[in-house]
């Protein structure tokens, strides 16, 4: 360790449980890395130093006065700007709320506090999550921490690129089409998108619409677990909430001599790189190469593509049709082209899409009957310039609308998916690579555990080994 900011949130957390690492002492050196990296980065949007201060002064109080310490305690967190932290701006990235203060905490954020953490900073993020590239008319772009000129993905995007760089040692996130994951991936660290109710989130616009989740971003598995112990359980504004259970601050990582794996390049439906590929094969044979039960297999997703785009439609419909009709002309081209496309589709293509989707899930739960997890690339293409809104061709292949890129991110999501998505090395342009770790709806903790053993294999490779940013030429 170089400096506090670089310590894992799990190890930073068992020192301080010790009286081996002050909270005051982590919290500026977190500040300092805010202060150095985030001018090239644009990752943090709103920051409240006093607060910050104050509630690292407050935790380290509390740890030598000998109370009990929360699972977060002293930890910096950041917050996605989509969420509620009170006193603090909510912009979600639109010019529509760039003055909107929060009065009070939303329930996710009351939940962190409540295990110890100290919320003081606000992560960019595309206006209302929309899209995969950190960018909006508000703040501007968030780079990527291995080429600031390329994009950090998104919709978590600032919180992917914070955590990189040790701003922060865990961040919240959100995702529907791969939002905890595409970034994750660009940026090196670990997302874990959680079956729908697990991570509670009551702010949902429309509750017959539960395709996106919120859920926990950190360096490692073991950091994105110890998040989500604190985000996870029941709360009775959101009907898909359940009692976390099995969900601790630490879950063991599983034997893999005993796992079975498929593996896809593609679902046989997602467009992705020649490149990209070449990485995964690579990746998929060294797991082999080290005995691990390995076969090539995909889950029948069928019009995957069609659910998606019909389904996405309504929700932002739903969330945007009134935003659109008063104020087209401050808001970013995603959220218009959604809510637009969702006017196309009529009352037949909903129960159509409605329909599929249910033998979708019927299919993809059988799938793991026979697998205990699915391993696939958890992107598409090598970060691009975030000067590009998005991805539109793949080799020579046209994508027919913004999010068609993020395929093999929210094809699992219409089966109702958990995925966590680890680095496995770089890819040929020396950006990160990363895989996603897929199991069915409430197998969070085996898909958790299984990927923290894949993490270790991966670690004890170089080539395969969770790649570091260069802080030297970030400052």
């Amino acid at each position: 360790m170089s400096e506090p900011a670089d310590l894992d949130a799990t190890e930073a957390r068992r020192l301080i449980g010790a009286k081996a690492l002050s909270p005051v002492e982590l919290m500026e050196s977190c500040l300092a890395r805010i202060a150095r990296l985030n001018p090239t980065l644009n990752a943090i949007v709103a920051l409240d130093a006093d607060a910050a201060m104050n509630g690292a002064k407050a935790a380290e109080q509390a740890v030598m006065d000998g109370r009990p310490l929360g699972r977060l305690h002293g930890l910096p967190t950041a917050i996605k700007d989509n969420r509620d932290v009170k006193g603090m701006v909510t912009s979600h990235g639109s010019l529509l709320y760039a003055d909107n203060v929060a009065a009070e905490d939303e329930p996710g954020v009351a939940r962190l506090r409540a295990e110890g953490a100290v919320v003081f900073a606000k992560t960019n993020l595309p206006e209302f999550a929309a899209g995969a590239n950190t960018t909006n008319r508000l703040f501007g772009p968030t780079g990527n921490p291995f080429d600031p000129t390329k994009t950090s993905a998104g919709s978590s995007g600032g919180s992917a690129a914070a955590l990189a760089v040790g701003m922060v040692p865990v961040a919240t996130g959100s995702d529907y089409g791969g939002s905890l994951r595409t970034p994750a991936s660009f940026c090196g660290i670990t997302g874990f998108r959680p079956s729908m109710g697990l991570v509670p989130a009551p702010e949902m616009a429309a509750y017959l619409s539960p395709w996106g989740v919120n859920g926990p971003m950190g360096r490692t598995v073991a950091d994105s677990v110890l998040l989500m112990s604190a985000q996870a359980g029941y709360d009775p504004r959101d009907p898909y909430s359940h009692a976390a259970d099995g969900i601790e601050a630490a879950i063991p990582a599983a034997d893999l001599s005993s796992v079975r794996l498929a593996t896809s390049v593609d679902f046989d439906l997602a467009p992705v790189a020649k490149e990209i590929r070449g990485v995964f094969d690579a990746r998929v044979g060294s797991l082999a190469s080290a005995g691990l039960n390995v076969e090539t297999a995909t889950p029948d997703f069928g019009p995957a593509h069609e659910i998606f785009e019909i389904t996405r439609g309504i929700a932002f419909l739903v969330a945007h049709h009134e935003r659109v009709q008063k104020h087209r002309d401050q808001l970013d081209r995603n959220v218009i082209d959604n809510t637009e496309r969702g006017l196309t589709f009529t009352t037949a293509d909903v129960a159509w899409a409605q329909r599929e989707q249910a033998a979708l899930y019927r299919r993809f739960v059988a799938f793991f009957e026979r697998y205990d997890a699915l391993i696939a690339p958890a992107a598409s293409v090598s970060p691009f310039p975030h000067s590009q809104l998005f991805v539109e061709e793949i080799d020579g292949e046209a994508m027919p609308t913004y999010m068609r890129w993020l395929a093999l991110s929210y094809i699992p999501t219409m089966g109702f998916a958990c995925a966590a998505a680890i680095p496995a090395g770089k890819d040929g342009h020396g950006m990160p690579f990363g895989l996603q770790v897929i199991g069915p709806r409430g197998a969070d903790r085996k898909i958790l555990a299984i990927a923290a053993a894949l993490e270790a294999q991966f670690a004890a490779d170089p080539v395969t080994a969770r790649p570091l940013p260069d802080l030297a030429a970030l400052a």
